[in-house]
């Protein structure tokens, strides 16, 4: 497939024409170019960034020495992903990576028809239809998951373990992310098994945030659990400092949350779902079929504590919480 026949595929997300050959030429890097992809954003990822750096390292790969990276950022915008994947691709980028794949499935699909795509996600990507399988993906795209959907029950769990009595808790997710209708209804099930009420509130840009809090507050929720999702984990700051004013205990799915004052996460590393995806491109630049590279799973799973924010709550946390947890924040 052509790149002109992507971005006409994409809607023609693309504009901006290449106005001469010298120009596309002169535009054409010296070393390999790595197209980076996100709905989030530079400030809230450089680490996770310097996690995937960590992986092409492994295999023989340095940004500036013989090889270049280039960045698009959703910034939350998850909307705005098939156009930046389509201005990666005029950039005749040697291998795609992608955050978010749950939104910008699609057009990944259709990226890959040009170019081998890594791709990290949160969600079964054998069920979203873009491998064939977790062992032989197929096609030209494999990547890793950190299936988050599978970990609402455990994370209930938790949350009923700090709050015994919590008669209503609230969900947040983001509407426009197709990831929020299994979170929704894995949350849903688990919660039925307990006798356990769910109230689902949609927050789908930053501007909702208060409406969402304010009615938790009017329904009488006692906790909030937040779904994994980049406009939210873009905001962590803002989200955690809502739950502090209005007093609720929430849980999240990535360590990040924790960090930024939010009282407990429990979720798959981030950081070694980036680094393993920069494994994964020096790999394909080395040679290796996407079709030939497995799908990876995590094999670990991090809980993460934040004390000062539970004493803030006045909340004990319990002895055999703190005893299973992987980090404590004093």
């Amino acid at each position: 497939m052509r790149r002109r026949e992507f971005i006409s595929l994409l809607g023609g997300a693309v504009g901006a024409p290449i106005t001469s050959h010298f120009a596309a030429f002169a535009q054409q890097p010296v070393f390999p170019l790595i197209g980076f992809l996100s709905g989030r954003s530079l400030g809230s990822d450089a680490y996770l960034v310097e996690g995937f750096r960590r992986g092409l390292r492994e295999n023989g790969f340095a940004e500036g020495q013989n090889l270049a990276l280039e960045f698009r950022w959703a910034d939350g915008r998850l909307g705005q992903l098939p156009a930046l994947a389509a201005e990666l691709i005029e950039r005749k980028v040697a291998v795609l990576f992608a955050g978010a794949a749950d939104v910008a499935a699609g057009a990944l699909r259709v990226a890959s028809a040009v170019v081998p795509v890594v791709f990290a996600t949160g969600s079964d990507p054998v069920e979203a239809g873009l491998v064939a399988s977790f062992n032989r993906p197929g096609g030209n795209l494999t990547g890793v998951t950190v299936i988050t959907n599978t970990l609402w029950p455990k994370r209930l769990e938790l949350l009923r373990e700090l709050l015994p009595t919590t008669p209503l808790i609230a969900l947040l997710v983001n509407p426009t992310n197709l990831a929020h209708l299994s979170a929704t209804r894995e949350l849903n099930d688990a919660a039925r098994k307990l006798g356990q009420e769910v109230l689902v509130l949609p927050a789908s840009v930053e501007a909702d945030f208060e409406t969402t809090f304010a009615t938790l507050a009017e329904k009488r929720a006692s906790a909030l659990v937040v779904s994994d999702d980049a406009l939210f984990t873009n905001r962590r700051d803002v989200l955690a400092a809502l739950a502090a004013r209005h007093a609720v205990p929430a849980i999240y799915g990535r360590r990040e949350f924790a960090s930024a004052g939010g009282l407990v996460s429990y979720g798959a590393s981030t950081l070694d779902q980036y680094y393993q995806s920069g494994v994964y491109v020096g790999r394909i630049l080395r040679g290796a079929k996407p079709a030939d590279l497995p799908f990876l799973q995590p094999t670990k799973f991090e809980l993460t504590i934040n004390l000062k924010t539970a004493r803030t709550l006045g909340l004990t946390v319990p002895e055999s919480l703190l005893a299973i947890a992987d980090e404590v924040i004093e």
